[in-house]
């Protein structure tokens, strides 16, 4: 029987640039439309964001500030961060936020962003979390609906996010989930 070669593990600094090239695909296909110039504005070039993500991946804010990577053979094809919750009506030593959760366009639909999920959830648990937070582009039907497979519901809050020029704003829902 073959087996196809994938995984989920906590992202190392050298996966910084795997990590960046996977954001910066979904950014520009998630917001190009809806905030236009976004990215060419932040002037987030791969190299840059990169290095940010090294640093980042090398010096987490704490210990349950973790970052996990989906791979396929030594790919990075999809990234999950989880930590505390940090939204004012979250108790973060119980509440836990999948803070991004992000599967490469040209590798969704196989199998990743379920692995990804459940090992999030796992370490959400392991690190003693009983409820976890997610916010979800309100538009994003496609993620909106994978978490309510996996038992995620909305909680009732919204947010609106705009860019630095305020010519463009995204509209968000949180979904949560128990998972003690």
């Amino acid at each position: 029987m073959t087996t196809a070669d994938v995984s989920v593990r906590v992202a190392w600094p050298q996966d910084a640039a795997g990590i960046a090239a996977v954001q910066l695909r979904a950014w520009q296909q998630r917001y190009d439309a809806l905030l236009p110039g976004l990215l060419d504005e932040r002037g987030l070039d791969p190299e840059t964001h990169a290095a940010a993500w090294q640093d980042s991946l090398a010096r987490p804010p704490e210990a349950r500030h973790r970052a996990l990577v989906a791979l396929e053979r030594v790919r990075v094809v999809g990234f999950a961060l989880t930590g505390p919750a940090t939204d004012p009506d979250a108790d973060p030593a119980t509440d836990g936020e999948l803070g991004e959760f992000t599967v490469d366009p040209d590798h969704r639909r196989l199998g990743h962003g379920s692995r990804l999920l459940q090992a999030a959830v796992d370490t959400l648990v392991a690190d003693k979390f009983t409820r976890v937070v997610c916010w979800v582009d309100s538009t994003n039907d496609a993620a909106r609906g994978f978490l309510a497979e996996a038992g995620w519901a909305p909680d009732g809050a919204s947010r609106e996010l705009s860019d630095e020029s305020g010519s463009g704003t995204v509209k968000q829902v949180r979904l949560h989930t128990t998972i003690a």
